[in-house]
């Protein structure tokens, strides 16, 4: 079974997949470990937030997980 990380998905959901994805998510300059907002915040409401754009931040995760 392969592994997507989708737009949906939230910050705290994601970072407890791979410690990879803190990296990644560190080169967007989003310091999601310890904000209390990545426990229910999804990576779109996120990238919004931040300016980014949602597809590169999930091309980049999911290039963790060979997707």
């Amino acid at each position: 079974m392969s592994t997507t990380i989708t737009k949906d998905m939230t910050f705290h959901q994601v970072m407890r997949m791979n410690p990879e994805v803190l990296k990644v998510l560190g080169k967007f300059q989003l310091g999601c470990v310890g904000c209390m907002g990545a426990q229910h915040e999804t990576l779109e409401q996120g990238a919004m937030a931040h300016g980014l754009d949602v597809e590169e931040l999930l091309r980049e995760l999911n290039a963790l997980f060979g997707e």
